[in-house]
């Protein structure tokens, strides 16, 4: 802003105080030095105090300040001004540049430049001098800044005219033939001090030297000086002449400015093109004038004695040395600072768009660059590297059409590389060529709506490359030869994890990942990643047409099992993912716009996919894969050292053939035949539905699987199908489709075709439904006892049809607690006389009254046919017998889940006496589960006609199945204790006092029996005795509740298990014992006091027979006497 009169008097009275002391002190002296240095100091306070940011001085007072400076400089020889002096002369020589610039005579504005460029340069007198410090270089470098800089429009007091007007004066001067040495010294001392360790300094002298190629230096002077400008930026981002490490961020983007400005005005088209090194192609006859020579074009016929000529062959020169430096800058595109990766970007940027005809051979080069920068993982990078490349393509010229034919070839040549570098372990490189193929296809799906024509042609030509005249039948085999996959882990579990979560609690898993797969050539997860979203990114620019690519995939996964099969399923699900323009990791619901290509190729693929599991040879190698790759490999990848020949023969006398079979891989062919399904159920959603009769059995088989990878994959696959189609749970989705999953599975159970795995498909189907599928079950049962009947000699078929029976008894069971209307039996005690003693006190009273009055015509009852009461004009032996649904007894009839129960019950009775022990144990579950759902008329007759081969049961060889027996006792002691009566303790009891005396024999003689005084059961709760003991003394303790006591059998009981009261028993017998005798204390309490204390103590002579030093129950008969009491 200007200034009034006053304050330029006041601003002169305060220089006035600095000037002329400083002035008179001009002839410096040692003595005179600190002096000077006070008034320097003190002159450049007052110059930040009266010239703020943004104010321009007056000349007048800028002429003021700088006599006595010139005065010091003229007088003093330039060895004579010591380094701090000087510093602070050209800090207020910037000061005043900043405002002199505008008025200053170009004869003091050159001695100025001279000063500091020999200051810089170290050539202060007749080319020699002392060198300067770096602070003093500094200073020099920041008055040179000052007094080229390029004033920016809205500069105080002046116009944009006025600013033009004086840099043209000025670049005219600069430009003459006397003044171009001064620029080419001043640009040699500027690249040395540019690669100085001191950062201010390298900053200064970038700055300047910038501004010198840019603004200032004459074309015809740029190419002689871009040798040495390029190769000293080299070295400054490159760091070579400083220290280790990456050079500064600031400091890179500088360099590179420098050199981008320099190669621009160089061997810009526009600058080559006037000059005649090259010819632009606009028509037919510019290209046959390609072949001539041409020749340098003058404008007024003379060559200045500093200019180099712009020739074809001067071009062809250049432009090779060009890319090698620019070859050099790759590393940079791995700098860790954002601000040299911006300045990375705005080079290629720029050298591209203005060197398209010139540096043919370095579009790649400058493009990976900008490809590369755009996978970034600095977002702002990323974004301004993206929309660089965009600019590209907005050019009015023939610019995008090059810049588009250029990517395809690069992106063509990246996967004709990634066959090549895979082998060969150098993960990084693999990365980082696939993140420059996904680079380009993201600029096919910028997201800009409508897509710009520039921007869809890239689309348009990767679609091309994926379409049938892409070639791949070329780059495909070599691709699907390198990726290899490693076998998933082998953890074998009897019941995987999938299935266990889903037991566990299926509502709270909301998503399920798939398990990861890893490549055999391919080390860093980052890597592989890379690779993955690769593919998905040429599906997603490539689109529609990118299907044909897709089926040749499918068709070489399909076509076998081999490693290279279960490559082309991978690929072909990415391109997929791609194509339908969400991963499968991103599940979700939305309804997707549909091409009905697509969803063609879809639903044709599920059905391909699903016939995969019919094959009866899925796990053996396929011969014609086999036999496919016998071909030699130029890569090999070996580690360890190469062994030499015991006479030095190091020569090979034949080339040794790398004759490879491939690897049969049926577990990950089936994982990823799982991961296309689910990429199929989210391409068709809804539409996949009437799909399921085909696809739901491969899941729910390959969710039984004994492989955790298999399973788990088949678990992700069935929460993303049930998202996909909308179901809210996966039990929703089997219960809603329950005939499509049986229908698949019954025909997986015939004669023609029997699948062993089926059953537990059956069971798995049945535990995800829960207590839904009672609703249901009655199909299910049908068709269990219908296989059993054609497979009941083959002991793994009935095993896992009595498993699915015991499953649907379990979720009968569940539903029966949770549904009120429901009738269940109750444990009978000792209050299951209460009925009676509610009647006692009742059995006199009158009967009810009919009433007697006549109200004429009218019914007696209501209208409809008497279903309670038998039709008396029948026959009456029919009216004896119980209807559809009544129980014999007159009991209240049966529910449907009840009749249901009765006849699992039933029908698998006879095999109770199967040779399998397993399914002996199942069946004996399966009635001990329906004891609590059938009522007495139901369940006793079955359990009485069957009770022998029962009672033989507990005689059974394996423990398992006594203790299977047991546990059904237990249950009917507890339900039906009148049953159980004489059962109990004419049967059951005299049985388990003889297995307690043949279990304490064997303890005896086992080695894991506890050792010790009164010693009772083994150390460990896991052996056959302990399970027993457990098991019969928890049906004991049921008869003991549930069953009317006799005192003889109650005497015997009381005595043969005191022993498991003894303290050193394990914990959970004497836990059982306890239990037991508070049961029988509830009966008879004093004959369980007459025992115990007997047994413990010896104060009672007519019981010492009882007595017994060897147990110590005292602590837990005070507890049981407690509990009685």
């Amino acid at each position: 802003m200007p200034e009034s009169a006053e304050d330029t008097q006041a601003s002169f009275n305060k220089l006035k105080a600095v000037c002329v002391p400083l002035l008179g002190a001009s002839s410096l002296t040692p003595s005179s030095v600190p002096t000077v240095n006070q008034y320097l100091a003190a002159l450049i306070d007052l110059l930040h105090e009266i010239q703020p940011p943004g104010h321009i001085l007056p000349t007048s007072l800028v002429s003021y300040v700088f006599f006595p400076l010139s005065t010091i400089l003229r007088r003093n020889a330039p060895s004579a001004i010591p380094d701090q002096t000087l510093e602070r002369i050209f800090i207020v020589l910037s000061h005043l540049c900043d405002s002199w610039w505008w008025s200053c005579d170009l004869d003091i504005w050159k001695q100025i430049f001279v000063l500091c460029s020999a200051v810089i340069g170290g050539i202060e007198k007749n080319g020699k001098g002392r060198e300067r410090d770096d602070e003093t270089k500094h200073a020099a470098a920041s008055c040179l800044l000052a007094l080229l800089r390029k004033r920016r429009e809205g500069e105080p007091n002046r116009t944009l005219n006025e600013g033009s007007n004086r840099l043209q004066e000025i670049q005219e001067y600069v430009r003459s033939n006397e003044f171009i040495p001064i620029i080419g010294q001043t640009i040699h001392s500027l690249l040395v001090t540019s690669e100085s360790l001191s950062i201010l300094l390298q900053n200064a002298s970038l700055s300047v030297l910038l501004l010198l190629v840019d603004i200032y230096a004459p074309d015809f002077l740029i190419p002689s000086v871009l040798p040495g400008v390029v190769s000293s930026m080299s070295k400054v981002v490159l760091g070579v002449a400083g220290k280790k490490g990456w050079i500064n961020g600031d400091a890179v983007a500088a360099g590179l400015a420098v050199m981008q400005a320099v190669v621009v005005r160089s061997v810009g088209d526009e600058i080559c093109i006037r000059e005649g090194a090259v010819r632009p192609i606009i028509n037919l006859e510019d290209l046959d004038g390609q072949l001539e020579e041409t020749s340098p074009l003058s404008s007024d016929g003379t060559q200045n004695r500093y200019a180099t000529t712009r020739t074809p062959a001067w071009l062809r020169g250049t432009s090779t040395q060009l890319h090698i430096a620019f070859n050099a800058l790759t590393p940079l595109v791995s700098h860790p600072k954002p601000s040299a990766l911006r300045g990375l970007i705005i080079f290629s940027a720029e050298i591209l768009g203005h060197t398209l005809i010139t540096l043919p051979q370095t579009q790649p080069l400058l493009l990976s660059f900008l490809l590369a920068l755009s996978n970034s993982d600095y977002p702002p990078v990323a974004a301004e590297a993206r929309s660089s490349l965009i600019e590209l393509f907005m050019v009015s010229s023939n610019a995008p059409k090059t810049i588009l034919r250029t990517l395809l070839h690069l992106t063509v040549d990246n996967l004709a590389a990634l066959p090549r570098l895979i082998p060969t372990h150098a993960d990084t490189k693999v990365e980082h060529i696939a993140g420059m193929i996904e680079a380009v296809c993201r600029l096919a799906v910028s997201g800009e709506n409508p897509p710009k024509p520039e921007i869809s042609s890239i689309a348009s030509e990767i679609g091309k490359l994926l379409g049938p005249t892409g070639g791949i039948e070329k780059w495909g085999w070599s691709l699907l030869s390198v990726l290899q996959f490693t076998n998933p882990p082998t953890a074998i579990n009897q019941t995987p994890e999938a299935q266990l979560l889903l037991e566990n609690d299926p509502d709270t898993i909301k998503s399920m990942s798939f398990p990861p797969l890893a490549f055999e050539h391919v080390v860093m997860r980052s890597t592989y990643d890379a690779l993955e979203r690769t593919f998905y990114a040429l599906g997603r620019a490539g689109g529609e047409k990118s299907l044909f690519s897709i089926e040749w995939f499918l068709n070489a996964g399909l076509n076998g099992t081999s490693s290279r099969s279960v490559a082309a399923l991978w690929c072909a699900c990415r391109l997929l993912e791609g194509v339908q323009g969400r991963p499968i990791t991103m599940w979700s619901s939305d309804v997707r716009m549909s091409n009905k290509r697509l969803e063609k190729l879809a639903r044709s693929t599920a059905k391909d996919i699903a016939e995969q599991w019919d094959k009866v040879d899925m796990d053996l190698p396929t011969h014609p894969d086999a036999e496919e790759d016998t071909t030699t490999s130029d890569i090999q990848f070996v580690k360890g050292l190469v062994q030499v020949h015991e006479n030095l023969n190091i020569i090979r006398s034949a080339p040794v053939s790398q004759s490879t079979t491939l690897r049969s891989q049926p577990l990950l062919h089936r994982g990823l035949s799982l991961q296309l399904l689910s990429v199929l159920a989210d391409i068709l959603q809804s539409r996949f539905i009437p799909l399921f009769i085909y696809t739901l059995y491969p899941v729910l088989h390959s969710l039984v699987s004994q492989s955790s990878y298999l399973s788990n994959t088949a678990l992700a696959t069935l929460y993303s199908v049930t998202t996909s189609t909308s179901y809210g749970s996966p039990a929703n989705l089997l219960l809603s489709n329950f005939d499509y999953t049986l229908d698949a599975i019954s025909r997986r159970l015939t004669r023609r075709w029997l699948d062993v795995d089926a059953t537990k498909v059956l069971v798995i189907m049945v535990r995800l439904v829960g207590s839904d599928i009672v609703e249901r079950a009655g199909d299910i049962v049908e068709e269990c006892f219908d296989r059993l009947d054609d497979f009941h000699g083959y002991e793994i078929i009935v095993e896992g049809l009595i498993g699915v029976l015991v499953e649907v008894i379990k979720n009968i069971e569940a539903d029966a607690h949770d549904d009120e209307s429901m009738p269940l039996n109750q444990p009978k005690g000792a209050d299951q006389l209460e009925e009676f003693f509610r009647w006692v006190p009742e059995r006199h009273k009158p009967a009810t009254e009919e009433e007697n009055v006549d109200y004429g015509p009218a019914p007696r009852k209501a209208w409809g046919k008497d279903k309670t009461n038998t039709d008396t004009e029948g026959d009456s032996a029919e009216g004896n017998e119980p209807r559809d649904g009544e129980s014999p007894g007159g009991d209240a009839p049966l529910t449907p889940a009840q009749h249901l129960t009765k006849q699992i019950a039933s029908r698998s009775m006879y095999f109770v006496t199967h040779k399998s022990p397993t399914i002996r144990s199942r069946i004996l579950n399966l009635l001990a589960s329906s004891v609590p759902v059938l009522s007495e008329s139901a369940l006793l007759p079955i359990i009485h006609s069957a009770w022998p081969f029962i009672l033989n049961r507990l005689a059974d060889s394996e423990s398992f199945v006594v203790s299977a027996a047991a546990s059904l006792v237990e249950a009917l002691a507890k339900y039906f204790g009148g049953f159980m009566f004489r059962r109990v303790w004419d049967d059951i009891w005299p049985r388990f006092r003889t297995m307690l005396g043949r279990l304490d024999a064997s303890d005896m003689t086992s080695a894991l029996a506890r050792r010790g005084r009164g010693a009772v059961g083994t150390e460990s709760a896991y052996t056959h005795s302990h399970k027993l003991y457990r098991s019969i003394l928890n049906t004991m303790t049921a008869a003991a509740r549930g069953v009317d006591s006799q005192d003889s059998a109650i005497w015997e009981v009381i005595i043969a298990f005191r022993r498991f009261l003894h303290s050193e028993a394990h914990e959970e017998l004497q836990s059982c014992a306890r239990n037991l005798y508070t049961a029988v204390g509830g009966k008879n309490s004093d004959a369980v006091w007459l025992g115990l204390s007997s047994t413990c103590n010896a104060n009672y002579p007519e019981m010492g027979f009882l007595y017994d030093s060897r147990w110590d129950i005292k602590k837990n008969v005070d507890v049981i006497m407690n509990q009685i009491d």
